[in-house]
């Protein structure tokens, strides 16, 4: 019976049963960056589900009132002396899940600048 690497990984192509190790390592990173990228949904669906519905039910409907600046259910008045609507769930989910992946493409620019000057700085 083959181990549980044999069928993911294979041989390199005729070298007698050696693996290898490039192709080792680029499955291994797409694993990696799978991993990650489902790693990043679970968050952003956990966080914006939180954020946006305040009273869970069994369907996401246009008359429920949803969390908007940290209070449930009241409007804020705008500058103008105008109400900020509330916005219906779907829409808050879709906002916040926009603004949540933005975000972490922008620290995620700014952390692999900060690898690459500190590789050509070694």
């Amino acid at each position: 019976m083959e181990s549980g690497f044999g069928s993911d990984f294979g041989s390199g192509g005729g070298g007698g049963g050696k693996l290898d190790p490039g192709l080792i390592m680029e499955q291994v990173k797409v694993q990696i960056a799978v991993a990650n990228a489902q790693e990043l949904l679970q968050r952003m669906t956990d966080k914006c589900f939180r954020k946006c519905i305040g009273k869970p039910g069994g369907a996401l409907d246009n008359s429920e009132q949803v969390r908007t600046g940290g209070r449930t259910g009241h409007p804020r008045p705008l500058s103008s002396g105008l109400l900020l609507r509330l916005c219906v769930p779907q829409k808050c989910i879709a906002m916040c899940m926009d603004r949540y992946m933005d975000s972490w493409n922008t620290v995620s620019r700014a952390y692999n600048s900060r690898l690459q000057r500190e590789r050509a700085n070694m």
